[in-house]
């Protein structure tokens, strides 16, 4: 009937074309009616879903969002606009949540206003704080697309041509790390959950061996569990303290290591350490070794660990999730000599590959292991369809639900290739000694210690002296100034109890007179607060006068 839409019924479900011949096969009857929805008859809508019929507004709000990153990008002149928290806090109690703006200009004006106007942009040359990197643009189209597709990898049936991306990647790394042809593992959030992933495995691979112990995945943890130690240096990561508490074992499971004056893991004080906890009662599993160091770039030397590990039957777990980049190095590679023998390691692609956040892997030397985070779900990953040989990633994976990040990596490797990323680390290490070179001699900056990686940690000293606890303060409230004023953003930690600033080197487009720049105005912060703060107390003189 002309103007009257057909409605689809449950007959008509069952309907089914042969050739040119309709078939006609009777309805089972049901209790529930099926009925399909017509979202035009309902007044639902479905504009804002991206779709077929969509996909022209899609096309239409991307280069308006493009557009939008580019002109911000243009006009950036700092690092950071130094707002305060407070201060942006004020902003977001007028945003009403349950009112929609309904037009897309007006989310942009409101997302440029609450984000964009203050990001953190870390392309800038003079945002030298962390370890985050500016991004390679084959990653960035690589999200252009997962994003409106919004591929799950956890199992084929979501997946199927991701699967196959992020274990060819997988394969990729364990190869150039070295692993042997058992390797396997998996993308994760980050080193944190890596490094979880590498703990849990030695804990539940040592509780295995335990006479009478059924497991930990069914029984949980044996009275032995109290007991169990886990050796890193003592300027390994936080996230391994945090990743034994989630374990069940505690902060205090982890063993701090003596390093030597170069912050690398000294291995005769690991191996009394080992000696020391079975003498004590304790049980020695692991050894995290770390490629790269937060703070100094430090890369414990791998070798001697791993022959210690095979000695005394000991996990050893790399940390490398900043110094992975070296395995795409050209000139640098050698000094991951050892990690080949790891029987786990944990890589960030999202700090020196050049990633998007985020965008990290867990590697280890035999797949079995991986046995260990495995749970069959009848409704996602039954067992039935590993033994098919069907490749549910979820198997070897801690989450369940997770984005396509390899395909980042992957198209980044594709355009690029692994040389040029390689180059690019290369790059930001002699930036960082070339620095150290620049910055050595000067009489007002005290460098901790050389270079290894892409950091270096310093503090203002000035040659007048100066009273510790007033010198700390000096030193926090220059990455305060520069912070608040915009012109730069550094990073800062402690050394012996003491106050440093780092510069934390990612950005090939920093250059050494960037960092001569901030210095300056580190040393020019640093004397405005000893005249305008510290010399006015009667008792920073008094300390003054008895440290001349």
């Amino acid at each position: 009937m002309p103007g009257t839409r057909h409605r689809h019924t449950a007959r008509d479900t069952n309907r089914t074309r042969k050739g040119d011949v309709m078939s006609h096969v009777a309805a089972p009857q049901t209790a529930i009616p099926i009925r399909f929805t017509d979202l035009t008859q309902s007044g639902l809508k479905d504009d804002q879903l991206f779709n077929a019929h969509n996909a022209d507004g899609y096309l239409q709000g991307m280069l308006r969002c493009v557009d939008l990153v580019k002109r911000k990008v243009a006009s950036v002149d700092r690092p950071f606009t130094g707002v305060l928290p407070e201060e942006m806090k004020a902003r977001f109690a007028l945003v009403d949540l349950d009112r929609h703006l309904g037009d897309l200009d007006a989310v942009l004006d409101e997302v440029e206003h609450l984000y964009l106007d203050d990001a953190v942009y870390f392309h800038h040359p003079r945002y030298v704080a962390h370890l985050n990197c500016p991004v390679t643009l084959p990653a960035i189209l690589a999200e252009a697309i997962t994003a409106p597709i919004n591929t799950a990898v956890e199992t084929w049936d979501q997946s199927a041509g991701g699967t196959f991306i992020e274990q060819h990647l997988i394969d990729w790394t364990t190869q150039r790390i070295g692993l042997g042809p058992r390797a396997d593992g998996a993308f994760t959030s980050g080193g944190t959950q890596s490094n979880l992933m590498a703990l849990l495995l030695a804990r539940d691979r040592y509780c295995a061996g335990i006479e009478g112990h059924i497991g930990n995945q069914t029984h949980g943890l044996p009275a032995e569990a109290g007991r169990l130690r886990i050796l890193a240096s003592q300027v390994s990561h936080f996230s391994l303290q945090k990743a034994a508490a989630l374990l069940g074992l505690g902060h205090n499971a982890v063993v701090p290591v003596a390093c030597d004056a170069n912050y690398r893991m000294d291995t005769r004080a690991l191996e009394r350490e080992i000696e020391r906890c079975r003498r004590d009662g304790l049980i020695p599993v692991a050894v995290v070794a770390t490629a790269g160091t937060t703070d100094f770039g430090s890369i414990d030397p791998l070798n001697d660990i791993a022959a210690l590990c095979r000695r005394h039957a000991l996990w050893m777990h790399v940390d490398a999730a900043y110094g992975g980049g070296l395995l795409v190095s050209t000139r640098h590679r050698h000094w991951l000599a050892g990690i080949e023998c790891a029987d786990s390691v944990s890589v960030d692609y999202h700090k020196s590959f050049f990633q998007p956040v985020s965008c990290s892997a867990f590697l280890v030397r035999d797949r079995r292991m991986l046995g260990h985070v495995t749970y069959h779900a009848d409704y996602l990953n039954p067992a039935s369809q590993a033994s098919e040989g069907t490749p549910d990633l979820v198997n070897k994976s801690l989450q369940t639900t997770r984005r396509f990040d390899a395909l980042k990596l992957w198209m980044t490797l594709r355009l690029m290739g692994a040389d040029q990323l390689g180059e690019l680390f290369d790059h930001v290490i002699a930036l960082a000694h070339d620095a150290y070179r620049a910055l050595q001699d000067d009489s007002e900056l005290e460098i901790a210690v050389a270079p290894q990686l892409s950091t270096l940690v310093f503090r203002y000293r000035p040659e007048t002296p100066v009273p510790d606890d007033v010198l700390d303060a000096a030193n926090a409230y220059i990455r305060q100034a520069l912070s608040r004023s915009g012109e730069a953003v550094i990073a800062a930690t402690r050394l012996d109890g003491h106050q440093f600033l780092k510069f934390t080197l990612l950005n090939p487009e920093t250059s050494v007179a960037d960092l001569q720049v901030i210095a300056e105005r580190i040393k020019h912060h640093g004397a405005n607060y000893l005249t305008r703060h510290a010399l006015t107390t009667p008792a920073h003189a008094r300390a003054t006068r008895a440290l001349s």
